[in-house]
């Protein structure tokens, strides 16, 4: 409850902008595009502080003897907004994940809605195609913004837009991908137990708890400012440059909750379930370990792309709580190139990865008429693999064993 009204905080508060925060130049004029910042301030002044919890730092500054405030940014910021890092690898790399993700969520979605058999896994795995398809339907905007060199074109409402929806469609995705290997944990290691709650109804009333936590949770991006006009580079970025206009801490405690329970709560619990299962496989019988391999690679792949950009995240705002001042958001911008990856390897170890699903699949694309067999949902009910183990499985060979004896 308590971390549920910190999330709430930002939108009940805004923070002050102090009187005196604010800096005179003489001679703004003389200030060039691609040069340092204008001769110091005029006597008396207080220079701007403004620097910000997740972006590059960005000072508003007032021109002398007029109301009209200007942006910059400082010089290590100026270098890697224009550069080729930001500019041309980052949007490359998501140019990837949109080329890859897109038709194979897509089509996933498509074979999973029409093909297969409503189980409780089936459901987790549509909406998880959903979230992960969503996500790739904003990555143009960022592409476009990014090879642009960081300059945004569409306005206010839709970088608020673009950007809550990039973030919530990832966390999303966390939620949803560890609601899986929690009905993969009952579902293989509790079978019996399973069978009390496991339901389809479950499954619906769960993803939709998902979504709507996740919509509370990005309203702070569609409530804030996100698109500044920064003076020194002609541009204006989105979510890239944002002024902290008070020192108030509330918003380091917002991004702490939200990374707390988004990504270390879930990854955790994750870790603990494909822990279990890969566990409960390993000891039964051989022809199962290529399903524990599976579920080990599932479970890196969560790590790998969902673990830096967090964590991340978390040092970087506790640097900006401690000393006003932090260079790791080039790193968190690379690091969430890396977590919209698992948008575009989601489809193929989840459900391409079947032998069964990829046959329907051919079905779909070359519009074969042949009707299809019940598909059990194994492709994720089963972990992905050919050689599939079920809680049916195991309860009829225990009872082979016992009868041989």
């Amino acid at each position: 409850m308590k971390c549920t009204l910190l999330l709430l905080t930002p939108l009940l508060i805004l923070p002050a902008v102090p009187a005196d925060s604010s800096v005179d130049y003489d001679d703004y004029d003389d200030y060039s595009d691609n040069g340092d910042p204008p001769a110091p301030p005029v006597k008396g002044s207080i220079p701007s502080t403004a620097d910000i919890m997740r972006t590059f730092a960005a000072e508003r500054r007032t021109l002398n003897g007029s109301n009209d405030t200007v942006w910059v940014v400082r010089e290590r910021a100026s270098q890697l907004l224009t550069g080729p890092l930001t500019t041309a690898t980052i949007p490359a790399l998501y140019t990837l994940v949109f080329v890859i993700g897109l038709p194979s969520n897509g089509l996933g979605l498509w074979v999973l809605a029409t093909r297969v058999r409503k189980l409780p896994s089936t459901i987790f795995l549509m909406n998880l195609a959903v979230a992960d398809l969503l996500l790739c339907l904003v990555l143009p905007f960022k592409i476009h913004y990014h090879f642009l060199g960081n300059h945004w074109l569409f306005g206010e409402a839709l970088c608020r837009t673009m950007t809550a929806f990039f973030y919530g469609n990832m966390y999303c995705s966390v939620l949803l991908l560890t609601f899986i290997s929690v009905d993969r944990y009952f579902a293989l290691v509790h079978p019996f137990l399973s069978k009390r709650f496991r339901g389809n109804g479950f499954a619906v009333r769960s993803c939709c708890v998902i979504w709507l936590l996740v919509v509370v949770a990005m309203l702070p991006f569609l409530l804030r400012r996100q698109t500044y006009p920064i003076q020194n580079l002609n541009i204006t970025t989105c979510h890239d440059a944002l002024p902290l206009e008070s020192l108030n801490d509330y918003f380091f405690y917002y991004f702490v909750c939200l990374v707390g329970l988004g990504f270390v709560v879930p990854c955790c619990v994750t870790v603990f379930c494909y822990g279990s299962v890969i566990w409960t496989l390993i000891q039964t019988e051989r022809r199962y370990v290529h399903a524990a391999v599976l579920t080990g690679l599932i479970l890196l792949v969560f790590v790998v792309c969902f673990a830096p950009s967090n964590c991340i995240l978390l040092i970087h705002h506790s640097e900006y709580l401690q000393h006003q001042s932090s260079q790791l958001y080039i790193y968190y911008m690379v690091s969430l190139v890396l977590s919209s990856c698992s948008s575009s390897i989601n489809p193929f170890i989840y459900y391409y990865v079947s032998d069964e699903f990829r046959a329907k699949v051919k079905r779909v694309i070359y519009c074969q008429k042949v009707k299809d067999r019940t598909f059990s949902g194994k492709t994720s009910q089963e972990l992905l693999s050919t050689s599939t183990y079920s809680p049916s499985t195991r309860t009829t060979s225990s009872t082979r064993n016992s009868s041989k004896n």
